[in-house]
């Protein structure tokens, strides 16, 4: 294998640019060149791909986002847009490919497999719903980001003695919901992974009025319902003074955390081994802080958990 070209897709996720960096950097220094595709598979359908060298990677180790684009694309779904993308790849020569992205990343990097273009997938999502690894890079620094907010919208709870409702991302995994909920001390955690009874919220929430207590924060899955939406419910059952703060896109931008950029690095690094190794149509993760390989079509035949312990944990410690 002697080029190999790497894309981002599906939402950006902080992290991005150092996992492209990794891979430009282990390949380069295993005497491979390294092909950056610009604006997924869109950019890939297109032909939008340019040689990266050790500059193209200077200084973004640090920056949010993905200097490579993202791109959603409904054309590249069906198989003459495969089919389009592949011979693209095959008129530079590029030998196989690593693709950084989520769910429908790895669905475009499995399509690819199944047509004989070696792939490896690399989960770059804020949700953390890939099946077979710990942890995405993208949650660590999303998470810190909605912590940090929640600690703010606490201030002002306090002050106003109101109960503030938090909507975060994570489409259908209530895996940064669970998170910054419990490190944020919310008093109650919404997640699509368990139903919830409103009026035992409204109780519990009642039970700590009765004691004195002014304020709660209450964090809400976007996978659960519309913020808003909650609120109205929950004003309907207690008579709560009620706010909502949508976090929105925010949870995608910034600075990645320490964590996401030693994760991004040694994930995108082991891409490019497996790769070289001819191990295509695998995708890399993390468990218990050890680098793992699995086969792509079978990590997305399987479903995302979410640590029901957690969950448990953060009912017990908010009453």
């Amino acid at each position: 294998m002697k080029r190999i070209g790497v894309l981002t897709s599906g939402g950006d996720s902080p992290g991005m640019n150092a996992a492209v960096r990794a891979v430009v950097r282990k390949a380069i220094y295993h005497d491979v060149e390294v092909y950056g595709v610009f604006g997924g598979y869109a950019g890939l359908m297109s032909g939008n791909i340019k040689k990266l060298e050790l500059g193209s990677v200077g200084d973004i180790i640090h920056r949010g986002g993905t200097f490579l684009y993202s791109a959603r694309s409904e054309e590249f779904k069906t198989k003459e847009g495969q089919q389009k993308g592949i011979e693209q790849l095959n008129k530079l020569g590029i030998d196989g490919l690593v693709v950084i992205g989520g769910d429908g990343s790895y669905r475009g990097a499995k399509a690819l497999t199944e047509q004989g273009f070696p792939c490896v997938g690399v989960p770059g999502t804020i949700d953390n719903d890939i099946p077979g690894t710990e942890f995405t890079i993208g949650f660590d620094t999303a998470l810190n980001t909605v912590i940090d907010a929640i600690d703010k919208i606490r201030d002002t709870a306090s002050s106003h003695e109101r109960t503030f409702v938090v909507e975060v991302m994570g489409r259908n995994a209530g895996d940064l919901a669970l998170w910054a909920g419990l490190a944020g001390g919310a008093e109650t955690i919404l997640i699509p992974e368990d139903p919830h009874d409103m009026k035992d919220i409204a109780g519990r929430l009642k039970k700590g009025h009765e004691r004195g207590k002014k304020h709660s924060i209450i964090v809400v899955a976007e996978g659960v319902m519309n913020g808003y939406d909650f609120a109205k419910q929950l004003q309907e059952e207690t008579d709560f003074d009620t706010r909502v703060t949508v976090l929105g896109h925010v949870q995608r931008g910034g600075t990645p955390t320490a964590f996401d950029r030693v994760l991004a690095s040694r994930l995108g690094a082991r891409a490019v081994e497996l790769l070289l190794e001819g191990k295509g149509g695998r995708a890399v993760g993390m468990e218990k802080n050890q680098l793992v390989d699995y086969d792509i079509i079978e990590a997305l035949a399987k479903e995302h958990t979410v640590d029901l312990n957690l969950y448990k944990l953060s009912k017990e410690l908010s009453i």
